[in-house]
């Protein structure tokens, strides 16, 4: 027993896991503080939020990452502000060009054991311990999501935004994949087999719309979401 104790201690400081034991009701605290942190200083922004989505691991080099900036910089000069994830990347992209125009810049870091740190252009930070709660606040307080290539994590907060939508749990918002060559290939799955199965229904398929370039994203989010 007690070598078990440690190896499962020795596994969650590796993976960065929450172990729960006697008195763990405590933890509730410690979400609840996120909850309440989140929603005072989200609550104080006075412009319509867009959130972009996108790969930690996208390089400043890499056309979507230029395009990120673009789009956030030319958002944030219609009046909006911009919420990521806080981190490298794509998220950092969609930070710089909010920042750069003195936009509200916001960012939703996540503490994690590896990879992701809080990038530079962030000028309203939060830090989040709990993945679930994060994605509360990314949902609650954006009025359209951007969702460049990404991984797992890009596809974890595009689904968890369709589902609410499709269920009719929120009130449906913008939800813009983009880069059509990227997308496609999902998005025809979606088509071919979870619709073919009877799955989902058609009409599912138009909570979300593909673009390619910053000019039809801009003019797309000007329209629909009105300041």
């Amino acid at each position: 027993m007690k070598t078990f104790r440690s190896a499962a201690n020795t596994e969650s400081q590796q993976y960065g896991l929450d172990t729960f034991k006697v008195g763990d009701s405590w933890r509730l605290f410690r979400i609840m503080s996120e909850f309440v942190d989140g929603f005072d200083s989200l609550a104080a922004v006075n412009r319509p939020v867009v959130s972009i989505f996108g790969s930690a691991r996208t390089g400043e080099a890499d056309p979507h990452y230029q395009l990120a900036v673009e789009v956030s910089r030319r958002l944030a000069e219609a009046g909006y502000a911009i919420m990521t994830g806080g981190g490298p990347g794509i998220m950092e992209a969609g930070n710089r060009g909010a920042a750069e125009v003195g936009a509200p810049s916001i960012g939703l870091n996540i503490n994690l054991p590896f990879e992701q740190e809080g990038n530079k252009y962030v000028n309203l930070p939060l830090e989040f311990k709990y993945f679930f709660v994060r994605k509360v606040m990314l949902i609650k307080y954006a009025m359209a999501f951007i969702a460049m290539p990404g991984g797992f994590g890009t596809l974890d907060e595009l689904f968890e935004a369709i589902t609410l939508i499709q269920t009719r749990r929120i009130k449906p918002f913008p939800i813009l994949l983009v880069g059509r060559s990227y997308w496609s290939g999902l998005v025809e799955w979606m088509r071919t087999t979870q619709l073919a199965a009877g799955n989902i229904k058609e009409d599912d398929l138009l909570i979300f719309q593909i673009m390619d370039t910053a000019d039809e994203i801009v003019h797309y989010i000007r329209r629909t979401v009105i300041i």
